[in-house]
């Protein structure tokens, strides 16, 4: 059986963690191991915080349209479901950007929200 080196594969192989870890404090950019070890947690920590920022970005939103909705004498609630009731698409982002920045286009979408007819009460038959 042929010998086999593994020089450059195994040496590009530690060059890319090395250089994924340059900037870490002491040993984690210097020496493999440890390197490898920061690496992994960095990346799992840049995993979950992709799939947090979604979540704090929603949660960012329905804040600035809750404050808009308040000063314009609705509650978020009633303010979305209102639109949803008026068939308007306008998502979340979208909404706290009108809210943060066009005073009078919000006080419309409030309007139009207060002017969608009431749900109908669900009735339980029994069975």
């Amino acid at each position: 059986m042929p010998r086999v080196k593994r020089s450059t594969k195994r040496s590009d192989r530690r060059k890319k963690i090395l250089k994924r870890a340059s900037g870490y404090f002491l040993t984690k950019s210097k020496l493999y191991q440890a390197a490898q070890e920061a690496v992994e947690r960095g990346l799992k920590f840049a995993y979950t915080g992709r799939k947090q920022k979604k979540r704090q970005y929603r949660a960012l939103w329905i804040v600035r349209i809750n404050a808009a909705c308040r000063l314009n004498g609705i509650s978020y609630s009633v303010f979305i479901s209102g639109l949803k009731r008026a068939g308007n698409g306008l998502d979340r982002k979208i909404l706290a950007d009108i809210a943060a920045n066009d005073a009078a286009g919000f006080a419309a979408l409030v309007a139009q929200a207060k002017a969608a007819p009431k749900a109908q009460p669900k009735v339980k038959t029994a069975a």
